[in-house]
């Protein structure tokens, strides 16, 4: 009898202790503990969703303890900046002066940004401050808030808008928390504006049957992209980023292109699930990325790729910096400047800094010879030399975007042009077929057409339920099958 109560005991610190934060195992989309969580989540969650308030009280709730087993205690930092950016939404929407109105807006700015400063950036200008004057520097012990780049941008454009009334304040804190934590995206965007997810709130419609089945699609794509492909052509690239002495000719190049599917394939897979979880739940978050190495340019490429942050970046940095209104030169600069601060807010560091600043050049470069390309030929030809050339830009910065420093990066370029043998190419073959094929099959995949796709999905959304549990089941022994001893954490979690 006492080693039964001692059993029980044990068994239920052991649950204890899995639902306390453990700073080794942050909960992930990926992971078995949040897919647990979230299926004894969603029948309560259906109980509820008729009451609006109930609703965002249990969501709310939800999002909060999503958010500590990710970051731990911070969740009260995400409270307090919540409550906060409220009252000084609700002072500026009250407030008759201007001057007022932009006093508490700054106030709100300011507040948001000197948060997300400390945490981000302290010891980056500290190190760069003592390199300047000789210091002995000393990292201060600082432990970076999970998502705090996201939430920041989305409480920044919640607090622009209401001061420019593109929308009105929330009645009550809650409905902000609720925007402000929502779990599909809280931890790794899409950035939402809440113009766009506030109504949906209000409105509180029930998720259609389609709508439902078109998520649980997206979140098994989702799966796909990141347990299976990223995470498995991630361990032949992390091979070559982290000895980047060794590996030369075919073997570097092949480490660089597989980090440019493989951050496509995490970022995205991460997007789409935080998507489908989204539909499931009723609420639309807006599409993240379409085919972003489709581009023919590096203009069409921000506009595929992580839509929501440049999306973000054109509202809220680029037109109030003046956009194309102030002429030609101006127009350079407010692009290269955009991009500038894009690239610091993906890392402190001025690999992300020179990342960011090559991007903004690219851009300008693009806008200054647009004249002239726009005068070329559209055939065959030409759009595959634009493409080439485009994908290689790009596939060459994600090198200053994964290496562990400004030298290795140029030291993993230029080992791309040594030792450079085609007769290697059959022996890389046979010693990584499986990288190789997922790596052919991802290619194809991209440049599948959109019709295509989109027939895939009302497909599985018609077909009976038991056959996409067995699909799903399928995918997941297929994850099982290939990842390695951990849960490999999504390259975006760090921002």
């Amino acid at each position: 009898m006492i080693t039964s109560v001692d059993n029980i005991w044990q068994a239920l610190e052991a649950v204890g202790r899995m639902l306390l934060y453990d700073k080794e195992a942050p909960m992930l989309f990926s992971s078995g503990l949040f897919w647990l969580l979230f299926i004894i989540f969603l029948p309560v969650f259906v109980l509820v969703r008729k009451s609006k308030t109930k609703m965002v009280l249990f969501v709310s709730a939800f999002s909060l303890y999503f958010y500590y087993k990710s970051s731990g205690l911070f969740f009260l930092m995400l409270i307090g900046t919540s409550l906060i950016d409220w009252f000084i939404s609700r002072g500026i929407a009250a407030a008759r002066r201007k001057g007022v109105r932009m006093a508490l807006l700054i106030v709100s700015v300011v507040f948001s940004l000197s948060i997300l400063g400390y945490f981000k950036y302290a010891n980056f200008f500290l190190w760069n401050w003592n390199q300047m004057v000789q210091g002995n520097f000393q990292p201060l012990d600082i432990i970076l808030p999970v998502g705090i780049s996201f939430y920041t941008f989305q409480s920044i454009s919640y607090v622009v808008d209401v001061y420019k009334k593109r929308i009105s304040p929330t009645a009550s804190w809650i409905d902000y928390l609720f925007f402000l934590s929502f779990f599909p995206a809280l931890v790794a965007g899409p950035i939402v504006r809440a113009d766009y997810f506030l109504p949906q709130l209000e409105k509180n419609r029930p998720a259609k049957p389609g709508n439902i089945y078109g998520g649980l699609w997206l979140i098994i794509i989702g799966i796909i992209k990141k347990a299976i492909i990223a995470d498995y052509i991630a361990q032949y690239n992390d091979l070559v980023f982290n000895n980047p002495d060794i590996y030369r000719g075919i073997e570097a190049l092949m480490g660089v292109l597989g980090y440019t599917m493989q951050i496509y394939c995490d970022f995205s897979g991460y997007s789409d699930m935080a998507i489908g979880l989204a539909l499931i739940m009723g609420f639309r978050l807006g599409i993240n990325f379409d085919s972003p190495y489709q581009s023919r340019n590096l203009t069409e490429f921000w506009r595929r790729w992580h839509i929501s942050l440049s999306s973000w970046l054109r509202d809220y940095v680029y037109i109030p910096l003046g956009g194309n209104r102030k002429g030609t030169f101006r127009t350079y600069l407010n692009n290269f400047l955009t991009m500038l601060i894009g690239g610091l807010w993906h890392g402190a560091a001025w690999k992300f800094v020179f990342w960011g600043a090559m991007h903004g050049v690219g851009l300008a470069v693009h806008k200054a010879f647009k004249p002239i390309l726009v005068r070329i030929p559209d055939n065959f030809l030409t759009i595959f030399c634009s493409w080439v050339l485009t994908f290689t830009y790009v596939s060459a910065l994600w090198v200053f975007f994964r290496a562990a420093s400004f030298s290795d990066s140029l030291l993993i370029l230029g080992n791309i042009f040594q030792d450079w043998d085609w007769r290697r190419l059959p022996v890389f073959w046979d010693v990584r077929r499986e990288w190789c094929v997922m790596m052919l099959i991802l290619i194809i995949c991209h440049f599948v057409p959109s019709f295509i796709t989109d027939g895939l999905k009302n497909f599985f959304v018609r077909i009976p339920w038991i056959v996409k549990i067995l699909l799903f089941l399928v995918v997941v022994q297929l994850v099982i099958e290939y990842m390695g001893e951990e849960v490999a954490p999504f390259i975006y979690f760090q921002f």
